[in-house]
């Protein structure tokens, strides 16, 4: 497995989508990442020299990814959540914050359901 940005990748797929495991590299930024760093994204991770992963992972030093993408992520809901803002308010509760519907549907914000026993006169 070769070790970029913290991340074991797989050996036996592309490069291309060897590089979409790790936090906040998808698709289009893996190829624009490959073309950047001057590398066949065809070729197997497995058979990538020393030179062609060195200059991988110079390519992906201009991104923010992993920790860092992670931290400001969670920086970014703090600070909602501290300002009184509807979305932090919506982190803070549990519940969708995107203005989906909550009577019928959003069970996997709000867990499994909460059934009130004996309810009869």
């Amino acid at each position: 497995m070769a070790r970029i940005a913290g991340v074991d990748t797989p050996r036996d797929k592309r490069v291309v989508i060897s590089l979409t495991y790790i936090y906040g590299v998808g698709k289009s930024l893996a190829k624009d990442i490959v073309e950047e760093a001057g590398v066949d994204g065809n070729t197997r991770v497995r058979d990538l020299t020393e030179d062609e992963l060195a200059r991988i992972r110079k390519a992906l030093d201009n991104y923010n990814v992993e920790g860092d993408l992670r931290r400001d992520h969670s920086l970014n809901i703090k600070r909602l959540i501290e300002i009184g803002s509807y979305r932090g308010i919506r982190h803070r509760r549990g519940l969708p914050l995107r203005g989906q519907k909550t009577k019928n549907n959003s069970r996997t914000r709000k867990g499994p359901r909460r059934t009130v026993a004996n309810k009869r006169k």
